[in-house]
């Protein structure tokens, strides 16, 4: 499919380096956050003085070769083929960190622009949850490597939070919609900021453990099936639906969020379930809760999915293109999304593929 205007990826990531979480931590969290250590000739994480390894080796050198796993994802692979001898792996490449090289490969791809989601760092949060003080200092000091390595002029336009209740202290939670939040949703609803819930650590795996499952998230190991099945996308089912529940966007109109990386199925059983929730207890929701899906939540669907039934759940005008480029499970080029879209018009491709990913940013088309 040829195309005639720039598409924005709204789930591209980049490769965090060593230092990511160290370079800017203050002193007297050094044990306590994350610590990277030579063990023999490998490099290791450690989180709260334990090991974290929500990323094998955290090098990313070797690294897995962009798309290699899309058979597997697409349910193609050849009959008598193990699923985890795809897996291919290649050198580090400069665009996977260097933002000046990143930008230069984008226009050999086609890319207009792209939301760039961390990789290790959505694993950091859960690793430091019993820690709400080192967990703080430790994105405090992610967040200023990220200025140093990626942010422009610290013009940013999107905040990513965990699809994860918010930790309590003493192993509780609370709800992302409490009102005790709302100053930071009344913030980011007047600066017209949208939110990004991106797939990572969102604690879920207490599910498979209560049935003798793991109880740690290691997406790129040892991968536990059973996890897999009963955690699936309840953490951005149930994080949308807090919103929803508890009355954020009836108290903060202005306010936008996006699901990346979570896949789609998740929100026509959301939509079904919220509207059954409606008519059994009407005075919760002032607002129809489907019409508020539709107004207030952006989606990139994995792009096996049915998008068709996405579109129908909450409308064409919310449904972003993510490549999740160059991590494996992705697409090998970015703009390979557009072959999923034959059935649509060239008017919905350019909706999909650049024009929704502007109306979320508040930049219009």
């Amino acid at each position: 499919m040829d195309l005639t205007f720039g598409p924005i990826d709204a789930d591209n990531h980049y490769y965090e380096t060593l230092d990511a979480c160290t370079r800017y931590l203050e002193p007297a969290f050094r044990d306590r956050g994350v610590q990277a250590v030579q063990q023999g000739r490998h490099q290791l994480l450690l989180a709260g003085g334990r090991a974290f390894r929500f990323i094998p080796n955290p090098t990313f050198d070797p690294i897995i070769v962009p798309g290699c796993l899309d058979v597997m994802f697409r349910g193609q692979v050849p009959e008598g083929v193990d699923p985890r001898r795809l897996t291919q792996v290649e050198p580090l490449k400069p665009e996977y960190q260097d933002r000046d090289v990143r930008i230069r490969v984008m226009d050999e791809q086609g890319l207009e622009a792209a939301l760039l989601f961390p990789t290790l760092g959505c694993g950091v949060e859960q690793a430091l949850r019993f820690d709400i003080p080192a967990t703080m200092a430790t994105l405090r000091a992610f967040n200023r490597w990220l200025e140093d390595d990626y942010l422009i002029e610290h013009g940013a336009r999107l905040v990513h939070i965990r699809p994860a209740p918010v930790p309590a202290g003493g192993g509780a939670g609370r709800s992302l919609g409490d009102a005790a939040h709302d100053p930071v949703w009344a913030r980011l609803a007047e600066a017209s900021i949208p939110v990004a819930f991106h797939l990572g650590d969102s604690g879920y795996t207490f599910i498979s453990a209560a049935w003798g499952g793991s109880d740690t998230f290691e997406p790129f190991r040892n991968v536990d099936a059973f996890s897999k099945l009963v955690v699936s996308d309840r953490a951005i089912h149930d994080t949308i639906g807090s919103l929803i529940v508890h009355g954020v966007f009836t108290r903060h109109p202005a306010l936008r969020v996006a699901s990346i990386e979570n896949g789609s199925d998740w929100v026509h059983l959301l939509g079904k379930r919220l509207v059954k929730q409606a008519n059994q207890t009407p005075w919760v929701f002032p607002d129809h809760p489907l019409d508020v899906l539709q107004r207030h939540v952006w989606v990139t669907p994995y792009y096996e999915e049915d998008l068709h039934k996405l579109v129908d759940t909450i409308g064409l005008e919310r449904v972003l293109f993510g490549s999740d480029w160059p991590h494996g499970e992705g697409l090998a080029h970015p703009t390979d999304f557009a072959k999923e879209l034959q059935a649509f018009s060239d008017e919905d491709v350019r909706r999909i593929m650049r024009d929704n990913c502007l109306d979320l940013l508040g930049a219009g088309a």
